[in-house]
């Protein structure tokens, strides 16, 4: 459907319907934290990716605030703002890492290299890790980090994040855009890259693959991958790299970064053909021997800025507020740190 951002909610009676806002140029994240109201168009359809998922000429008025409070307007009381896309419509989530310039990079020791972020060679094949559907997480919600994480090296991570609208497989780069059904913020939370620690993993390479190893183990926990707070289509947005990002963590502003600076491109992303081509793409390179259903979600990797590179390191706690934010119209996705049995 021909839509502008869209973000699903639950109404008073418990149904899960999907709205745009009639204000398409709001912050539905920023809106949410400061309790206003948004007025949303309920659309038809029961995903995102519905021929059916047009305006219904009905109007809501979704009140965005943490609690439950008594709407006397027309329209519905939001409980919960939801994720673009539910743990159930997603098939998997489809992780990138070390694909920013400024962020991955070399350390001196290695020649020829130049110094960056965290010290390692620019990637010559995409890096790739899995997180699991659980991982998913609705805007504005609490991130509960179970014991095993409660190590004062939990990391933030801003990602832009890609919605695939139609089941796609060994597509072309020059098509992989025409699968895409839009764009949000992720936040790829994981305990940091801290030496020594059971749950942080190196990189190995497989063929032409480069892949995590065992880092999918504390990038995978429940929630640990918050997502939204609205979808913004492909045809809002027909060239992604031109998004800016940012997180803050308790107001602070700890990364600034844009997506032109992506090692490859979102469409190589979705094709990068097994031969070793510096200018493969994302989409069509998962899509390479391997089905990517509608629904799935591709996070695309950091800016500069992670708390494992800060100094000293700068590790989320028990309370902590965090803010993700992605330029044109995607907005900010918050989500607050709890642990779990503190």
């Amino acid at each position: 459907a021909d839509l502008e951002p869209i973000d699903p909610f639950i109404s008073t009676d418990g149904r899960v319907l999907l709205g745009e806002p009639v204000d398409a140029e709001l912050d539905v994240g920023l809106a949410m934290s400061s309790g206003q109201s948004i007025e949303a168009h309920v659309l038809g359809g029961k995903h995102a990716w519905d021929a059916t998922a047009v305006r219904t000429g009905k109007t809501a008025l979704v009140e965005t605030v943490r609690r439950r409070g008594v709407c006397n307007r027309v329209g519905f009381l939001l409980c919960q703002l939801l994720s673009p896309i539910s743990q159930t419509e997603c098939p998997t989530i489809r992780c990138t890492g070390l694909s920013y310039k400024d962020h991955a990079v070399s350390d001196r020791s290695v020649q020829s290299l130049t110094q960056d972020e965290l010290g390692l060679p620019h990637p010559k094949a995409p890096v790739l890790f899995f997180k699991p559907n659980t991982a998913l997480n609705d805007p504005h919600a609490t991130v509960r980090v179970p014991k095993t994480a409660q190590n004062d090296d939990l990391d933030y991570e801003v990602e832009l994040a890609v919605v695939i609208g139609r089941d796609c497989r060994d597509v072309s780069e020059e098509d992989a855009l025409d699968y895409v059904l839009g764009y949000t913020c992720a936040n790829d939370l994981r305990r940091g890259n801290t030496k020594g620690s059971p749950l942080s993993g190196g990189i190995a390479r497989v063929g032409a693959v480069n892949t995590f190893l065992e880092g999918d183990l504390s990038a995978g926990f429940d929630g640990f991958c918050p997502l939204g707070p609205v979808l913004v289509s492909h045809r809002s947005l027909p060239d992604p790299h031109v998004v800016e990002l940012q997180t803050r963590v308790n107001d602070h502003l700890l990364q600034n970064g844009a997506a032109e600076k992506m090692i490859f491109s979102i469409p190589q992303w979705v094709v990068f053909t097994i031969k070793q081509r510096s200018d493969s793409s994302v989409i069509s390179y998962l899509s390479q021997g391997s089905t990517l259903p509608a629904g799935s979600v591709i996070i695309t990797g950091t800016p500069p800025g992670i708390g494992v590179s800060q100094t000293p390191p700068l590790w989320l706690k028990d309370g902590d507020e965090v803010r993700c934010w992605v330029s044109h119209g995607v907005g900010t996705l918050v989500s607050t740190i709890e642990y779990d049995c503190k």
